[in-house]
């Protein structure tokens, strides 16, 4: 999730935890842990693909965050050592706001290493876009109500608790919601006799009553968008190629094996000039993706490898008015 949401919700949670007996530092705590974890991007890992991958790593632990969750605490309670009556407190905050930030970013569609370091495998079940403001808004609300209202305190703490609340139900909404796309989608491709190897699903931006869907089946792939309020119109499926045989000499190039394994699967090739270009498929849309690097050279029609670079392009920001359009009408 963005940064913004990352501490509100840390703050909400640090002031439903320990603010009735700590105060506001129980909300500025929770807001400092609840961006902690991704303050990997400031670590450099050897390179933009290494950057990329490497990411929601060893920062996103389950495993290690609750291990760090006493100490922490610890840490804490010598900082304020009026409140070292409350370091159990202390602990349950730092380990709900560390691993709830955590699961927050399990939750969209990157990847999140949560079992590190016995599985790295990067794991998503995308059913928010990394900014929701239906999600943030609550959860700001609450946080900046308990933090205002001095004088209110219990008023505050209250409207904290009932932000944490609206925001919770609306993740439930979202998973129900990417439960019943993906059904429909799975379905009404099965009308269609599209078939496909893989196939996933996102919302679209700001949104989860619009979801963009992947699928992935040999040398292309294919997009589309589901809205909730699509009745039983066949999929509109926009078709692209894959350009798999670009990669042909460049297999064992360690940015082609690491983002064909951060992606698990959805990536394709292309070329800009004479440099070949892998892309993440799972986040952007045709033709403006978020994640493409420049993996390989081309000379005299042979894949060269090269060191990556990450291409930054110039995105159509015009399009979000056709995602609030779509979610009202099917496409044509």
């Amino acid at each position: 999730m963005d940064s913004l949401t990352q501490i509100t919700f840390g703050a909400a949670c640090g002031e439903a935890v320990l603010g009735r007996k700590v105060g506001r530092k129980a909300l500025v705590w929770g807001a400092i842990l609840g961006t902690l974890p991704d303050l990997d991007v400031f670590i450099p890992l050897g390179g933009p693909v290494n950057d990329f991958v490497y990411h929601r790593g060893f920062s996103h632990s389950l495993i290690l965050l609750a291990l760090l969750s006493p100490m922490i605490a610890w840490l804490i309670s010598k900082i304020h050592p009026d409140t070292k009556r409350h370091y159990r407190g202390w602990v349950l905050l730092s380990f709900l706001v560390l691993e709830s930030s955590v699961l927050l970013d399990l939750l969209t569609i990157y990847g999140t290493q949560i079992l590190w370091p016995f599985d790295t495998t990067p794991m998503a079940h995308p059913v928010l876009f990394i900014i929701d403001p239906l999600f943030t808004l609550p959860v700001l609300t609450g946080a900046l109500a308990a933090l205002v209202l001095t004088r209110e305190r219990s008023l505050g703490h209250r409207i904290n608790s009932l932000g944490l609340f609206l925001s919770l139900a609306y993740l439930g909404w979202a998973m129900g919601a990417a439960e019943f796309v993906d059904r429909r989608v799975r379905a009404k491709l099965a009308r269609q006799e599209v078939s496909y190897a893989q196939l996933i699903s996102s919302p679209a931006p700001f949104t989860t009553l619009l979801w963009r869907v992947v699928g992935i089946e040999d040398d292309r792939y294919f997009e589309t968008y589901l809205s909730l309020f699509d009745q039983d119109t066949p999929l509109r499926l926009d078709f692209y190629p894959r350009n798999l045989d670009l990669a042909a000499g460049i297999e064992e190039h360690p940015p082609v094996v690491k983002l064909k394994w951060f992606t698990r699967g959805y990536y394709a090739f292309s070329t800009a000039g004479a440099d070949v270009v892998m892309t993440d498929l799972r986040m952007g849309s045709e033709p403006d993706f978020v994640f493409q690097f420049k993996v390989a050279r081309l000379n005299d029609r042979h894949s060269l490898p090269v060191d990556a670079e990450r291409l930054f392009i110039t995105r159509d920001w015009r399009r979000l008015a056709w995602v609030w359009k779509r979610i009202w009408r099917a496409r044509p």
